[in-house]
């Protein structure tokens, strides 16, 4: 049976989000995404008002991550013996490596995708799992 802590769970859920927010943000790499996807600003001021729901359904899918997160870093630790940081950390880079990345590769090349969009996004993915796992290994 593997315990998981709720708190830590949504802890990291809340810096997923915070790590996207930072960015897709203007001050660091918005822009180029907007023009990768075709959007102006106008257009994307428009879509603000009704991002509420997509945001909160953005929440629990980082929710969802960060709790299976939880348990491959318990099968993970039980195996390798790391401290529960590292763990966070290597489990989540191998789950960013072995599912994320191939999807979102899988979506660049079929779905006619800029590869420069695929970094941006997989690059936040990246950063948003490890900073799961960094906190769900601090409060482990």
């Amino acid at each position: 049976m593997v315990e998981v802590n709720y708190i830590a769970v949504l802890i990291s859920a809340v810096v997923a989000m915070a790590i996207g927010f930072f960015w897709y943000s203007e001050a660091f790499l918005g822009k180029p995404w907007m023009k990768l996807m075709g959007y102006t600003k106008e257009s994307m001021e428009k879509a603000a008002k009704g991002m509420g729901p997509m945001y909160a359904l953005s929440f629990v899918g980082a929710l969802v991550m960060a709790y299976v997160l939880t348990h491959v870093m318990t099968f993970s630790r039980a195996f390798m013996g790391t401290e529960p940081v590292m763990t966070g950390l290597t489990s989540g880079f191998w789950m960013w490596l072995g599912f994320i990345a191939p999807v979102q590769m899988t979506d660049v090349i079929f779905g006619g995708k800029k590869w420069n969009l695929f970094y941006i996004n997989t690059g936040y993915q990246l950063v948003s799992v490890l900073g799961m796992g960094f906190v769900l290994g601090l409060m482990a």
